[in-house]
């Protein structure tokens, strides 16, 4: 069986998934990739069904309603590795990632973390974005762009990821922190600038802090995924 399994949830991801998937059978490890499809109306599944005769053993594609929670506890019912990997489609990792990632879970204590982020733009709010998320990161706080990986007998036992229809990966986060001790990883892995290309800076500014905090004083993440705007492609009609 395959140390890791990588779960990656994708909608409209047509631009974005050939690249990662290439991206992640060019690194060494023991790992399984599984794309979880919601109801994409691109050429998403089709460019990971084309690919899947490159790597029949190790890629798997499930299709699935639209909507990233279901998405990603689907992935994880189908895993046979020992560890769960959640990326999105727009990640990109450094070549020893997931050699450094089996080597902090053999650590005796470690339930899980996920990467240190650094986006891909050079701009100047390109490298603010990725100096916030590091400070973020030392109050424990993360978000799936960042790569979460857990055991998966901690992912069990914490009962997955709740059925919310934003927030789910922030959710998780914080109580896989509060489940043990995390880690960070290093290098970086490369992260799209995407969101604040396409809505520009305040808006990003809005999605990340504003609907952050209502979140955390009791405004329901059902209201508040109204007032969040996707980024990726519409839906061909």
């Amino acid at each position: 069986m395959p140390v890791i399994s990588i779960i990656i949830p994708t909608h409209n991801e047509e631009a974005q998934i050939g690249d990662l998937l290439r991206n992640l059978f060019a690194l060494p490890g023991d790992f399984e990739v599984i794309v979880v499809d919601g109801e994409s109306r691109d050429e998403t599944t089709r460019i990971v069904d084309a690919m899947r005769g490159q790597w029949p053993n190790r890629l798997r594609l499930i299709e699935t309603e639209r909507y990233r929670a279901i998405q990603l506890n689907r992935g994880a019912e189908k895993a046979r590795g020992d560890t769960l990997l959640f990326l999105h489609a727009d990640a990109r990792l450094p070549e020893q990632s997931l050699l450094n990632l089996e080597g902090e879970l053999s650590r005796d204590g470690i339930v899980g973390g996920n990467f240190d982020i650094e986006f891909d733009g050079k701009g100047f709010w390109d490298q603010a974005f990725s100096r916030i998320n590091r400070w973020r990161r030392r109050l424990g706080i993360y978000y799936g762009d960042s790569g979460i990986f857990v055991r998966r007998r901690v992912f069990d036992r914490l009962g997955g990821y709740r059925p919310m229809p934003i927030l789910e990966d922030y959710e998780f986060a914080r109580r896989l922190e509060a489940s043990g001790r995390t880690a960070l990883l290093r290098p970086p892995l490369a992260v799209s600038s995407r969101r604040w290309q396409v809505q520009g800076v305040g808006r990003t500014l809005w999605s990340w802090v504003v609907i952050q905090g209502l979140y955390l004083v009791g405004v329901s993440a059902d209201r508040l995924a109204g007032w969040y705007q996707p980024v990726r492609k519409p839906d061909k009609k």
